[in-house]
């Protein structure tokens, strides 16, 4: 029998605990389990950095939510992600990125994987054509944010599945920005989702993690092998504060995308805003495929001040209900400046973003509060 989005959301993987019947999960705090005889693990666990209930209670509600047979979590979303470079990747591979990445994703190609012999291309995830023509032979994975992080370009999650198997290579999704409830990349043809957990399923700003789901069990089996052989596994506490986040995604979700539509609106109309990027604006450049793949269009904003880069800095700075802070994707509202903050470590390269960008991460409050609080930092 199949369920909808917020009944797995509750459900998935959390059945009542057989002792007790406690309708939420225990936090399993232990590092080790006795064993029944010499190898003979009661119910498989042994050692938690290989197996926790808790840990399995959040794996299990992330595959049902993404529609993949294997979900694995870590300490944090950057975690996963060199956990999944270095299972499908060697030294000599090569991977194509966004050219608009998250910093740390940036930094961990650059400054990390680089010096371990894997190489990468940045291109315009949202150009097909950028894509295909930055593919190699030795390209085992076609990388893709969408949204991208900051400026929040779309990629055709299908075509670029096609591009990227055609060329034998594998697309890998991080799907931060949308979160399951707004977009489902496996169901699109993606081989794995990548998450910060920390972001919109866990959504309070409490807990760092991160996850990956495999679209095949037979990868899932290989991520799974890597997850315990790195160990950069979530803590058991860590992964009941995001099954606890996990619970609520679709009704905080609603309310995100409720509020982030208002918010385009007002700043698309103001005269101190040179540009506002939102994919649910018409004149966004990836409106439609978003509108194709996405149920609504997120709670993350970016804008061009139309005073520069100090102006920009300025905004970010006067914001008051708005927290002037990093991370996104929690129940309060927060304002940055990438340049200066999330993205300090692209400067100077390809995936520099502008200087008078401002990112918003729109949360739940009373949206009137909200634009009130940009109209006095506008100035």
């Amino acid at each position: 029998m199949s369920h909808g989005f917020e009944t797995l959301a509750i459900h998935a993987g959390q059945d009542p605990e057989a002792r007790t019947g406690a309708v939420i999960p225990p936090i399993y705090q232990t590092s080790t389990y006795a064993q029944d005889a010499v190898g003979a693990p009661r119910h498989g666990y042994e050692y938690s950095r290989s197996g926790n209930p808790t840990r399995d209670a959040l794996q299990d509600c992330l595959a049902a939510l993404e529609g993949g047979p294997v979900g694995l979590a870590f300490a944090s979303g950057l975690a996963a992600e060199d956990t999944l470079l270095r299972t499908v990747c060697k030294p000599g591979d090569h991977v194509v990125i966004p050219d608009d990445a998250y910093g740390g994703t940036y930094r961990l190609f650059a400054r990390v994987a680089e010096r371990w012999g894997l190489d990468y291309t940045p291109a315009k995830v949202s150009d097909t054509d950028a894509v295909r023509a930055a593919m190699r032979a030795t390209t085992k994975i076609v990388w893709v944010e969408t949204p991208t992080n900051p400026l929040l370009g779309i990629a055709d999650i299908a075509t670029l599945a096609a591009v990227a198997h055609d060329a034998g290579a594998l697309l890998a999704v991080d799907n931060t920005f949308a979160s399951p409830y707004l977009q489902q990349p496996i169901a699109h043809g993606a081989d794995v989702v990548v998450h910060s957990t920390t972001k919109y399923i866990g959504g309070h700003s409490d807990v760092v993690g991160g996850a990956l789901i495999a679209a095949d069990a037979g990868l899932g089996d290989e991520l799974r092998y890597h997850q315990n052989a790195m160990g950069a596994i979530n803590g058991p506490f860590d992964a009941w504060l995001t099954l606890r986040g996990i619970k609520t995604l679709g009704v905080r979700m609603d309310r995100h995308c409720d509020n982030a539509e208002r918010i385009a609106a007002y700043l698309d109309g103001h005269a101190k805003v040179a540009e506002v990027i939102y994919p649910g604006l018409p004149s966004h450049a990836g409106h439609e495929v978003a509108a194709k793949q996405m149920r609504r269009f997120g709670g993350m904003i970016s804008f061009r001040a139309s005073g520069g880069e100090e102006h920009a800095v300025e905004i970010c700075n006067r914001a008051k209900l708005f927290v002037l802070a990093e991370s996104l994707g929690g129940v309060e509202s927060l304002i940055e400046h990438p340049g200066r903050m999330t993205h300090a470590s692209a400067a100077g390269s390809p995936l520099e973003v502008p200087g008078d960008l401002v990112r918003l991460s729109v949360g739940i409050e009373t949206v009137d509060d909200l634009l009130a609080d940009l109209e006095q930092a506008l100035g």
